[in-house]
């Protein structure tokens, strides 16, 4: 087996077990309130974060001046 027929299987091998995860997390209803609930304190932590340092950095960057 070469490098890229391997990488391929890899790949295969990784959705595959993302998916079969998937079906069991929202088959589970415990398993499926954690990860929405993880989901929003995610979202609502890293989003307003993110978004603050790009405003930040877009207000720094627009008061330079080049040529």
């Amino acid at each position: 087996m070469n490098q890229t027929s391997a990488e391929k299987f890899a790949n295969v091998v990784i959705g595959a077990a993302a998916v079969g995860i998937g079906v069991y997390v929202l088959r589970t209803p415990s398993l499926r309130r954690k990860v929405w609930r993880f989901a929003v304190t995610a979202l609502t932590g890293t989003l307003p974060a993110w978004l603050q340092q790009e405003v930040q950095h877009a207000w720094a960057e627009s008061g330079r001046r080049t040529g």
